[in-house]
C-alpha cells in the first residue's frame, strides 16, 4: 500500500513538473488516500499486535 502512495506521489511530481495540473491533482490525491489507508491498516495491526501478546 505503501508502495503505490508512493508511486503516484512521483506520478503527480512528474506531472507538475511538466505542466499536467489536472492530472497531478488526481494523483496526488489518490496518494494521499493510499497513504491514509496504510496508516490505518498499520495502526489496527499494532494494535491487534499488542492485544494478542497478552
Amino acid at each position: 500500500m505503501l508502495h503505490y502512495a508512493v508511486v503516484f506521489f512521483v506520478i503527480a511530481l512528474i506531472a507538475a513538473v511538466l505542466g499536467f495540473g489536472g492530472i497531478a491533482a488526481s494523483a496526488a490525491g489518490i496518494a494521499q488516500v493510499l497513504f491514509v489507508i496504510f496508516l490505518v491498516l498499520a495502526l489496527v495491526s499494532v494494535v491487534f499486535g499488542l492485544i494478542r501478546k497478552r
